[in-house]
């Protein structure tokens, strides 16, 4: 993990631990590293990890089993949320930059298709197709 001078690292590590948790890195229900595992992994403190994991407590994302350690919620539902929330950030960047380079909707819409098929090597699902 690349840290960024410019914001705290114990809410770095909070996005990056929420990207693990909604790409399935850390599924559903799984345990997750000790403190002192993430510690050494990210090169930071101890102490800054428990922040960040503290914080993942709070958001309902992980929770802690007094003698069994910390795992990734069961909550599904908690999960699609966050990775709607961080979904629509992403789309208001790529919004933000489009916008700013002068496409609008239409154009934005096909460009998005085409990268869409070029990056992944799936289609996009046709919205007027029915089953």
């Amino acid at each position: 993990m690349d840290l960024d001078g410019s914001r705290p690292i114990w809410l770095q590590l909070v996005d990056d631990f929420r990207l693990r948790i909604v790409t399935g890195a850390w599924p559903i229900g799984a345990r997750i590293p000790s403190v002192r595992e993430l510690a050494m992994q990210s090169g930071v403190n101890p102490n800054t990890v428990q922040r960040a994991l503290t914080e993942l407590d709070r958001t309902g994302l992980t929770g802690a089993e007094r003698t069994a350690g910390r795992f990734v919620t069961a909550d599904t539902a908690v999960v699609d949320a966050v990775r709607r929330e961080l979904a629509t950030g992403a789309t208001d960047t790529f919004i933000a930059a489009l916008t700013a380079v002068g496409m609008d909707l239409t154009q934005a819409t096909a460009l998005l298709q085409e990268r869409w098929i070029d990056c992944t090597s799936v289609p996009p699902a046709d919205k007027g197709e029915t089953s």
